[in-house]
């Protein structure tokens, strides 16, 4: 077995033979013949993919596996860790996507043989797709006009000319295209024939008569743009000398004279070729996600793999809802150029309309997010993706463009930003942010690399609309006409999400106004009630159309306590707080006295209905005979009766146990544990996934693990069908056998809840299977589901009257404070 084979956890295993992890544990005590681990730990060791898979197909234990659960489990155990293999599976979708007929003949033979040609294959699309060239609908070799009036030929030949392409595997007598620095040059053999090999191929062996791609002595094109494979680094350690003026910049021509003339040249792109050995190890990942693409399509398969990743650690990543980056797209309006400084996994730009001709810019400090975004832009849309490597404040890949659009997610409270350094930049025409002062940093980035008139538009967190330390720069921005537009978010539209974030929408200006107002909108009111998401169709209507008719005129009209046009001079005050909330009167009490008065007879009315379903006196249990009793005002001994637990009901088949947390592809609404134990409608939302979600039927019991309550619902008819969320674990009794409601008011004791839960140092944990329930006739399980059904429907009365006191309670409060109730 290979040192690099593809590993599999434990759990892995389990999903790959269809069963539970304790399974596969009794496996590995008693089958001496299991794969020994080759990796992992003591506690979590990992075993070779090859190996297991042969042993379960021996034992006839492998089930039959999905696809996509393959593809994933290669990419999740790959030696290199699971985001090499993301990027080395992006290249290859991307080849199939462009030049299906390139991957057929090159993934024809062996794994070697496959290894060995695609470098020169992947360059041949890398190349022009990720530098700019030849992109777009229809597009060939092109001339452009850029704001300097110099014409520059966007073509192919400016990288690497199509019409003699260098050989695949050329011997070291010419530079190697895809030569790595440790790794000798794979030989070419007369077997493999060369990847796509231009109408008049040159002799495999043979030395070049022009000089080689990226030769330092080739002057490059006037202001070229900053290909991602257009510079030395791609495939070696010089940075580059290369000239990689946007045709966007507003700077003349003789600017970018000379080779050496910005810092660009340093830049590093965010995909780079990869090579030969490197590649190897991933084959078989490569030729499963091929066998994916052949089903769903190279785009879906990577969004698939990419989506599983996340997912797979959601603690490592900040992500921009899908819901938001729409948002903020809309509200850049529609461009040819588009810039994101800290473009993460490309969210922002992937919401961005297409265009004709558009070009998107993509930067990150972290290689890999750069190169998936790279790859992922590459799949999803025909425009030029100049993708790069670097921190955009410390060593911006792209100082000479000037984008009709900015859409960033930044960083938020970076203290490390580079105040020291950049102490002098001239991007700080608004002011030099202090130390706290990140986003402010990111705010003055943006518009530096915008066009005039162009729109930016960032995501900020709240505090930077009313720090002390800020207020100059907010001022500046206000009175150049630079900002234009606050808006807060509910809570919950992005992450962190237990705070209410801001968007900034900035224009550079082209001219000032002549009575500048700024836009505020308060989207508050539309944060969900549980643990759900906003309701993003109501916010996204509202600031748009907002947006939209204050862009129409300068200024907008009061909206009571959902937008308004501030005139700049009125705030410029002493903190220059630009919160929208403090800014926008609050909305009078819905209805005023009228509706509050509603609200206090619908209490009346269900506190009536409380009095009438309260329950009646208890009935006293027998006592069994005895001569000397406890007397009639001693509380009667619990009656003793055979009891069972969940697990064995569950193992004898009387109720079927399902555990919650898994989306599928159903897009349904999901009952969390909070809805359980607040008693309200599914509010969740879980992410895609290849296992089925559980739905929920009506008569089926619901139980939260977590928390040490003693709760469990009884699902009726306008919960049936929802998704059952995480921490949650779901009954679905024999009818003939078992009563819903006896099984859920039996689950609800504290007793009953005390014996069969555990306890970790934060935490309380209920194993559903020890949970006990007394063995009685059908008959008399229905008469304590009577009665516990009744206490159901006087519990739901009680919550009700008191969401309508807190409503009233609430409504008496705002309208006495903002002059709509009169005290007498």
């Amino acid at each position: 077995m290979h040192d690099n084979a593809t590993e599999v956890t434990a759990a892995g295993i389990a999903r790959l033979a269809g069963v539970g992890r304790a399974a596969v544990s009794n496996w590995r005590r008693r089958h001496p013949d299991f794969p020994k681990p080759v990796g992992g730990s003591e506690t979590s060791p990992s075993f070779a993919l090859a190996e297991v898979e042969s042993w379960l197909r021996a034992q006839g234990k492998l089930a039959e596996v999905p696809l996509r659960e393959r593809v994933w489990q290669q990419l999740a155990g790959h030696p290199e860790g699971p985001l090499t293999a993301l990027v080395h599976a992006g290249c290859a979708l991307l080849l199939i996507h462009e030049r299906p007929t390139v991957w057929l003949d090159a993934s024809a033979g062996s794994d070697a043989r496959l290894a060995a040609m695609l470098p020169g294959a992947l360059e041949q699309v890398l190349t022009p797709r990720l530098s700019g060239a030849g992109a777009g609908p229809g597009a060939g070799p092109a001339t452009r006009s850029d704001a300097g009036g110099v014409n520059t030929a966007l073509t192919r030949s400016a990288v690497n000319p199509a019409s003699t392409p260098p050989p695949v595997n050329a011997s070291s007598a010419a530079p190697l295209v895809n030569a790595s620095p440790a790794a000798p040059p794979v030989s070419a053999s007369s077997a493999v024939p060369p990847v796509n090999p231009s109408p008049t191929p040159s002799p495999v062996n043979a030395v070049p008569t022009r000089p080689p791609v990226n030769a330092v002595s080739t002057p490059p094109p006037v202001n070229a743009s900053p290909a991602v494979h257009s510079t030395p680094s791609v495939h070696g350690s010089t940075p580059s000398a290369q000239a990689t003026a946007s045709p966007h910049a507003t700077q003349p021509p003789q600017a970018n004279a000379s080779p050496q003339a910005t810092p660009a040249a340093r830049a590093t792109p965010a995909v780079r070729t990869p090579t030969g050995p490197q590649l190897l190890p991933s084959v078989p990942l490569l030729r499963g996600a091929a066998e994916l693409a052949a089903e769903v399509g190279a785009r879906q398969a990577f969004e698939f793999l990419l989506g599983r990743h996340l997912d797979a650690n959601p603690r490592q990543y900040t992500l921009t809802p899908a819901e938001l980056a729409g948002l903020m797209a809309d509200l850049a309006g529609p461009a040819r150029t588009v810039l994101d400084p800290a473009c993460g996994t490309g969210a922002l730009l992937r919401a961005v309309d297409t265009r004709p001709g558009q070009e998107l810019y993509a930067q990150d400090s972290a290689p890999d997010l750069a190169a998936l975004s790279a790859l992922r832009l590459a799949l999803h849309t025909r425009a030029a993706v100049r993708g790069a490597v670097g921190d955009s404040l410390r060593a911006d890949a792209h100082p000479e463009l000037r984008a009709e659009a900015v859409l960033c997610h930044p960083p938020f409270n970076e203290r490390n930003w580079g105040h020291d350094e950049l102490a002098y930049d001239p991007r700080w025409e608004y002011g030099f942010p202090a130390r706290t002062e990140s986003e402010l940093a990111w705010v003055q980035h943006a518009l530096a690399r915008l066009t005039d008139g162009g729109t930016a538009v960032l995501l900020m967190p709240p505090a930077a609309a009313s720090r002390r330390s800020g207020r100059r720069i907010r001022a500046d921005l206000l009175r150049r006409g630079a900002l234009r537009a606050v808006v807060a978010l509910p809570v919950g539209a992005a992450p962190p999400y237990n705070i209410p974030l801001h968007l900034w929408v900035l224009r550079r200006p082209d001219r000032t106004p002549a009575a500048p107002e700024v836009l505020l909108v308060d989207t508050g009111r539309f944060a969900a009630g549980g643990r759900g998401g906003p309701d993003w169709a109501a916010v996204r209507e509202a600031v748009v159309d907002a947006w939209r008719a204050f862009g129409r005129a300068g200024r907008l009209a009061e909206r009571p306590g959902l937008a308004r046009s501030v005139p700049v001079i009125a705030l410029l005050g002493d903190d220059v707080d630009l919160a929208p909330a403090r800014h926008l009167p609050p909305p009078a009490v819905a209805g005023g006295a009228a509706h509050l008065a509603e609200v206090r007879e619908r209490l009346g009315e269900t506190l009536r209905l409380s009095a009438g379903l309260t329950p009646p006196p208890a009935d006293r249990a027998p006592s069994g005979p005895s001569s000397s009793g406890p007397s009639s005002s001693d509380p009667a001994p619990a009656a003793r009766r055979p009891v069972t637990t969940i697990g064995e009901l569950a193992r004898g088949g009387a109720l079927v146990l399902r555990t919650g947390g898994n989306g599928g592809h159903a897009r349904v609404p999901v009952l969390t544990d909070h809805d359980v134990l607040a008693g309200t409608g599914p509010s969740g939302m879980l992410p895609e996934s290849e296992e089925e979600a559980v739905l929920t039927e009506t008569g089926d019991i619901v139980v939260p693990v977590l928390g040490g309550g003693s709760v469990a619902r009884v699902i009726d008819e306008a919960t049936a069908g929802a998704a059952l969320g995480r921490n949650l674990v779901l009954l679905r009794p024999d009818r003939a056998a078992l009563d819903p409601w006896f099984l859920a008011g039996f689950l609800r004791g504290t007793a009953n809840n005390r014996q069969a839960s555990s306890y970790a140092s934060t935490a309380t944990r209920l194993d559903v299977r020890r949970l006990q329930l007394p063995r009685l006739p059908l008959e008399e399980q229905r008469r304590y589901g009577a009665r516990f059904r009744a206490l159901d429907e006087f519990e739901r009365a009680l919550r009700h009257a008191s969401r309508l006191g807190e409503q009233l309670v609430r409504g008496m409060y705002d309208g006495l404070t903002d002059g709509t109730v009169l005290p007498g």
